[in-house]
């Protein structure tokens, strides 16, 4: 295949596997969700959590999705402006993102909105472009932290 083509696909693939991330969250489809990481993934939060990066399987970050944000009524994860580097079978791809949580509560306002932009870093596999590393970059943020506490109570209470 002619290299300009190449990595035109390369980075059209990059972006449909990223973009998968969003949607998987979003429509709670938790298998095209795994399907975008690899085996053994590190996910850096830090600048949200304020826990350290921490290396952990796919399947156990999933889960660890699973425990909190199907509690929401919604979410809609926007991801926008990329800028992906090939290096052959490696990439890095910058994406501005905006991460928007709704739980309908009596605690304070019904929505909390993270602004920022993910680091992913990818490598090509016989299955496709997988992401092996994530860090998101926080840079600003609006509403009630605590639909977090909220939602996460309501999955552990089956809701």
């Amino acid at each position: 295949m002619d290299e300009t083509i190449q990595w035109l696909k390369d980075k059209a693939d990059i972006q449909d596997t990223i973009l998968k991330y969003a949607t998987g969250i979003d429509t709670r489809d938790w298998d095209l969700y795994r399907s975008i990481f690899a085996d053994e993934v590190e996910m850096d939060f830090s600048s949200y959590s304020g826990q350290p990066a921490s290396v952990v399987t796919g399947d156990q970050w999933v889960q660890g999705v699973q425990a909190m944000l199907p509690g929401f009524d919604a979410t809609q994860h926007v991801l926008t402006n990329f800028v992906i580097d090939v290096d052959g079978d490696k990439a890095v791809a910058t994406v501005y993102m905006k991460a928007e949580h709704f739980i309908a509560n009596t605690d304070g306002d019904n929505s909390h909105t993270l602004g920022g932009y993910y680091t992913h870093k990818l490598q090509r596999t016989e299955s496709g472009w997988k992401i092996h590393a994530t860090k998101l970059t926080v840079t600003w943020s609006r509403g009630n932290r605590h639909v977090y506490e909220l939602a996460a109570k309501r999955v552990a209470q089956g809701g």
